[in-house]
């Protein structure tokens, strides 16, 4: 069932109203903030994720990217986890990058990474609708370069900004976002650019430390950081599980007072209860979807551009 979740939701018909009558609400707020080119997409790994059975649409596997913990077994048997460090999870992926690296050299990890995620790989149709709809910014901790190829085939001319490790590299700073000239800020760097991959523990550790830096070197653009305090944000292709994300959520909003965040949105088909107390019922940072992408790409299509997403 598609439905905003609630912390508590009374029993029976009324409780059935009340959430058809939320997540209409909740998509009819995020629609009417793309059509205005007042929405941030931020875009997950899972936009990648495989259609349900019953979907109209297709997206075959040898055309998908890995998601993470796939994407991590990969990087452990192409290392030899279980034979040199038995006992270690193979679904850590920043931890088995590490143990990939440090076995190899950083040129190995990034051009396997490279292989399993871009070389050969495909956008999928949502990644398209999504291109089509025209956000003017999109967040992406994705390395592959699928949403900008996606933009390409909507007519749309991206602009890419992609963090940098490097502390005394000026950051570039975009202007002016528009659906037709996006930006696209791929804040875990791009595969094309391997000192830019945010992957290992170690490279998260320099993440948290780079945040620090002040202009012109803050990795995070002010143009970035305005909209932010005052647009609509969309998760798509994330759990708020994932710690890594939580904290890069958390420093994104240093300074920002809570009374004036917008209105944010987490599409999760299955939202983790513990998280979801925290964020939505005590600190009311986000606001759940529990729909999956091929749900909810579809549904926004429709209401943005007022037709029907054809197979």
């Amino acid at each position: 069932m598609s439905q905003i979740t609630h912390g508590r939701v009374p029993s029976g018909f009324a409780a059935r109203i009340a959430v058809d009558l939320d997540v209409t609400r909740a998509l009819d707020i995020i629609a009417a903030a793309i059509r205005e080119q007042k929405c941030i997409l931020f875009l997950g790994a899972g936009a990648h994720a495989p259609p349900p059975r019953d979907s109209p649409h297709d997206y075959p596997e040898e055309q998908r990217p890995p998601l993470g913990a796939a994407l991590s077994r990969a990087l452990a048997e192409g290392c030899d986890l279980a034979g040199r460090f038995p006992g270690e999870d193979p679904d850590n992926l920043q931890r088995v990058a590490l143990f990939y690296e440090i076995g190899g050299s950083r040129h190995q990890l990034v051009e396997s990474v490279r292989s399993a995620v871009h070389d050969g790989k495909r956008p999928s149709p949502m990644l398209h609708a999504l291109a089509e709809m025209g956000f003017p910014l999109i967040i992406t901790t994705n390395f592959d370069q699928h949403f900008e190829t996606a933009l390409g085939a909507a007519g749309r001319q991206p602009r890419i900004a992609v963090y940098t490790p490097n502390r005394d590299e000026p950051t570039v700073d975009h202007r002016e976002p528009t659906a037709d000239s996006p930006v696209v800020f791929k804040i875990h760097g791009d595969i094309t650019r391997p000192e830019t991959i945010v992957l290992t523990d170690e490279d998260y550790i320099q993440f948290v430390l780079r945040m620090s830096s002040k202009d012109p070197y803050d990795p995070v653009p002010l143009t970035l950081k305005f909209y932010l305090a005052g647009w609509t944000t969309v998760f798509l292709g994330y759990s708020l599980l994932d710690y890594n994300l939580r904290l890069l959520f958390k420093t994104l909003r240093w300074r920002i007072d809570s009374a004036n965040v917008p209105d944010m949105y987490s599409v999760d088909y299955h939202p983790d209860p513990l998280i979801f107390d925290v964020w939505h019922n005590q600190r009311r940072y986000v606001k759940f979807i529990a729909q999956d992408v091929w749900s909810f790409v579809p549904s926004m299509y429709k209401l943005v551009l007022d037709k029907e997403l054809e197979p």
